[in-house]
């Protein structure tokens, strides 16, 4: 990705001053109490009530965003208590630490790994042509062989058979801790480069750095911002989402619809196919981070769009299949998915070479004796880097070879997923683009433009046994993570907290709620029974894990060979991605950003495009007509929006749980 010097304005910027106090025993043991209560919270909230879709992941998240809102609505309150109130730096290292170990309890993360091997079996059984494919080649440590203990999970009214899940438990989990530190290793090489240098726009980090404010007297203690644009703007969503609920509840009571509201049908035939159904989608969150970016990025998004759906109608015009431009997923012309896959692939040997200057200087501060840099401990830092990169990264791939992978494919499968949760980490950090999923996942990059009859059975076995990994990679999975550390890093820079106790406060958060998670999900699933969950059979959850099983039985079945197509796609994708990059960085006036047509390749700009029009459109009138002055004034409006519209989702499911998922 490509960034100018000029490209950006935002509201925070980052500047060199001595490290403030923020990281103290009683922010981190705030951060921990919270990582606790989070656990049960979520399970009830979004596993068992559904009263909200991610609970802890996402970009901003729901619970983390309105927890932050309510401290710091509370803070200068604590007086009268005779507790003293948290300072700004301490209520963000709470923010900062929640964002690491809380998404661990959202559906698409342990939820999602730790009933992957026993769903298999519990499966299999309704699936005996199969069933002889896939246990031949998956190891007996991966997950608990007992056939009750599955059933058991599915069903409930169980006590949790430990003895059968110790084994899979410390394998999983070992691996699961490794890929959580492996990238975290590579965007803490990296942060200097995008924060300071590239000055990335980091949408998603200026939510909490503008909502907690500092009092500008002696006492120094965090409060609301009390510019009224913010406030002006956190009314409109919420008051929108209450009106919405009730309307709900009470149909008598009108709506205000912002999404969902279908503009025009989908064609089945003829190239109007191409057009895909058109419906209303203005959620103020996402208008306000379209409008927070750079312009020549929000109008490349929507931009790339039109001119994708506009090459789908034409392939459609010449006979090709009618298909809606989103659903677009084959090799034939326009291929918008290969060409996404493509400038995925470019877009990361791009930021390295970018970055080549910056990571040398790391090598020289990490490996000399003296050299400390520009702040204290930065060569340590980076040599703890380098060494958990290696460490790690080794691990996993001795996991893989142990599972019967050859080694260099387990270092293909490991490295293109670490690949892609820095290069999604990234893609948030500069578009806060973090609720759409990358054009081609691992598996479809490995298999797809090449075949898979180079891969053995239990490398093919392996691969999707790993899906829980990097599927489906729209902010509710496990690259979330990796996404929330760059923000966290970024929080710390702009509000100066010292990165050594954050990092290790971090780390320390992600064991805490990584056991806490893994417990509250093994003894609530016992106890109610995952069929008795939301998510069983209104959601991807239960299908997904009934689903990979059958997609090994099919590969292995029907191996498939090179797609020339495929590959010629891929190849021009990275090439224009490459070129776009290029013209930006030679031309000042040049208003395509290659990142907006990587992100018109991937699932989820069909929802997404009104909205950046939208913020763009804003943008554009504002600059134009009241210049930088009157932009500045207007991004608290922004700030709001977001606030707004995660408070007003956070109300509903505190009512969500306290009425059982009744409302």
């Amino acid at each position: 990705m490509v960034t100018r010097p000029d490209a950006q304005v935002t509201p925070a910027a980052s500047t060199p001053a001595a490290p403030s106090r923020g990281v103290t025993l009683r922010s981190v043991l705030l951060a921990f109490a919270l990582l606790v209560v989070f656990a049960p919270a979520g399970f009830y909230g979004e596993l068992m009530y559904k009263s909200v879709y991610v609970f802890a992941s996402g970009a901003p998240a729901v619970a983390p965003l309105f927890t932050l809102f309510l401290l710091t609505a509370l803070n200068p309150h604590l007086r009268r208590f005779g507790i003293r109130p948290l300072a700004r730096g301490e209520l963000l290292s709470v923010y900062a630490i929640v964002i690491i170990g809380g998404p661990l309890i959202s559906h698409g993360i342990l939820p999602w790994l730790i009933p992957y091997q026993i769903a298999q079996r519990y499966t299999a059984r309704v699936s005996p042509e199969w069933e002889a494919v896939y246990f031949q080649y998956i190891p007996a440590w991966f997950g608990p062989t007992d056939f009750t203990t599955a059933e058991g999970y599915y069903f409930g009214h169980a006590a949790v058979p430990w003895a059968q899940w110790w084994t899979p438990l410390a394998a999983w989990l070992s691996f699961f801790l490794a890929l959580f530190l492996c990238p975290l290793s590579l965007v803490v090489l990296l942060r200097r480069q995008w924060i300071t240098h590239e000055r990335l726009s980091f949408p998603i980090a200026q939510v909490p750095l503008e909502l907690v404010k500092e009092r500008g007297d002696a006492r120094s203690e965090a409060r609301l911002p009390a510019d009224w644009a913010f406030w002006v703007g956190l009314l409109i969503p919420f008051t929108i989402g209450v009106i919405n609920k009730l309307a709900r509840l009470f149909p008598a009571i009108p709506g205000i619809p912002l999404s969902g509201l279908i503009l025009m049908q989908a064609q089945q035939t003829g190239p109007q196919a191409g057009l895909g159904a058109i419906s209303l989608e203005l959620s103020p969150w996402i208008v306000a981070i379209a409008y927070i970016i750079p312009k020549d990025l929000s109008f490349s998004c929507w931009f790339f769009w039109f001119l994708r759906v506009a090459m789908v109608v034409a392939a459609i015009s010449f006979g090709a299949t009618p298909e809606s431009p989103e659903g677009w997923y084959g090799s034939g012309f326009p291929a918008p998915h290969h060409q996404g896959g493509g400038a995925v692939l470019a877009l990361a040997g791009w930021t390295l070479w970018s970055a080549r200057r910056h990571l040398g200087r790391a090598l020289r501060l990490a490996f000399s004796r003296w050299a400390e840099g520009d702040e204290p401990g930065e060569g340590a830092t980076y040599r703890w880097a380098i060494l958990g990169f290696l460490i790690t990264f080794a691990y996993m791939v001795a996991f893989c070879v142990l599972a019967g992978t050859r080694p260099v494919i387990a270092t293909a499968m490991v490295g293109l997923i670490v690949t892609y949760y820095v290069m999604w980490a990234r893609l948030r950090a500069e578009t806060g683009l973090s609720f759409i999923a990358f054009p081609f996942r691992v598996d479809e990059i490995l298999t797809a433009p090449f075949g898979n009859r180079f891969l053995r059975v239990p490398e093919i076995a392996m691969l999707y046994d790993l899906r829980w990994a990097y599927f489906p990679g729209f902010g509710d999975s496990f690259e979330v993570s990796t996404g929330n550390a760059l923000d966290a890093f970024k929080i710390a820079d702009s509000a100066r907290l010292r990165l050594p106790p954050l990092l290790a406060a971090m780390g320390a958060g992600f064991l805490l709620s990584m056991a806490v998670v893994t417990y509250t999900v093994l003894t609530g699933m016992y106890h109610y029974g995952f069929q008795n969950s939301a998510f069983i059979n209104s959601g991807w959850l239960g299908p997904q894990l009934s689903f990979i099983g059958g997609r090994i039985y099919e590969t292995v079945t029907n191996p498939t060979s090179i797609d020339l197509n495929g590959i010629v796609a891929m190849v021009a994708g990275g090439a224009i991605a490459i070129l776009l990059g290029v013209m930006r960085l030679r031309f000042w006036w040049w208003p395509l950003h290659p990142v907006g047509f990587l992100a018109s390749s991937c699932w989820g700009m069909h929802t997404t495009w009104m909205p950046f029009f939208v913020g763009w459109l804003l943008k554009v009138i504002v600059t134009r007509y009241g210049g930088l002055r009157l932009y500045r004034r207007t991004l608290p409006i922004a700030i709001g929006l977001i606030v707004g519209d995660f408070v007003s989702q956070g109300v509903w499911v505190v009512v969500g749980l306290l009425t059982q998922g009744r409302v």
